[in-house]
């Protein structure tokens, strides 16, 4: 039984995911479908990126993961999938897949021409329907891999921001912000010292210490601890650092070592 996963900006209101489901279902009816996220702000290419990588290193081996953060949807970007030592990955050749597949070994990338793959009517404006969905589906079957179409001899690469150290003064900034408010940064655990107290400042704010988890500080108070991805994020104790030190993606962050 294969697992098939679902990152998109659809939300649940209305059709769009349901409508994806189906469409898989009626290709594969033994296969498994989880919903990775659909909530990811329309149109937000790194925060469904950011998304994707967090979550594809937990779920089985050779898990299909569709991701439809698509604000090019009819126009001229490419549809792709790649094959990684453990995953399979389709989606928009738009960047999304790019953080997930830095953290794997690929083997190869193809485009998607394979239109025998794709439902008969392909809309200009639903590709997670009539050319995602389907291919995905067809490949949880264990359809050859090279069927989806002519292999790609590239893929777009997010240009995400990366953090810079000189001296004792790292530099950085916020990545994702979560529902909680936490402000995730693109500053790893190995980039931080492991002697001396690290100090986090924000729009020339103190943001508080790294600490061991949130409640090493007092309730209502900044705090900065190593999250479950692995990088530095910045959180108020029972609040939202988000909305308490008006941090946005972007936001530049500076750590001092006391």
């Amino acid at each position: 039984m294969k697992v098939i996963t679902l990152t998109t900006d659809f939300g649940t209101r209305d059709w769009f995911v349901g409508t994806m489901k189906g469409v898989i279902l009626g290709i594969n009816p033994r296969c498994r479908v989880v919903d990775l996220s659909h909530d990811i702000p329309a149109g937000d290419i790194q925060a469904g990126a950011f998304a994707l990588a967090a979550a594809a290193p937990y779920f089985p081996k050779n898990t299909i993961h569709v991701v439809v953060i698509d604000p090019g949807v009819g126009g001229p970007r490419r549809a792709i999938a790649a094959k990684t030592q453990r995953a399979l990955f389709v989606g928009p050749d738009n960047g999304v897949l790019s953080p997930a597949l830095a953290n794997e070994e690929v083997r190869t990338v193809r485009l998607l021409e394979n239109h025998e793959l794709f439902l008969d009517d392909i809309s200009r404006t639903f590709h997670g329907r009539d050319i995602f969905a389907p291919v995905a589906a067809h490949l949880s079957t264990g359809m050859g891999f090279r069927k989806v179409g002519p292999r790609a001899n590239s893929y777009v690469e997010l240009n995400l921001p990366k953090p810079a150290v000189a001296g004792d003064i790292i530099r950085g900034e916020i990545l994702h912000i979560d529902r909680f408010g936490n402000a995730i940064s693109n500053i790893p655990q190995a980039l931080l010292p492991t002697a001396g107290t690290l100090q986090v400042w924000v729009n020339g704010r103190n943001a508080g210490f790294v600490e061991a988890c949130y409640d090493a500080a007092p309730v209502g108070t900044p705090v900065s601890v190593i999250g479950s991805t692995g990088y530095l994020e910045i959180a108020i104790n029972g609040g939202s650092a988000a909305m308490a030190l008006g941090l946005t993606c972007g936001t530049p962050i500076r750590i001092t070592r006391e």
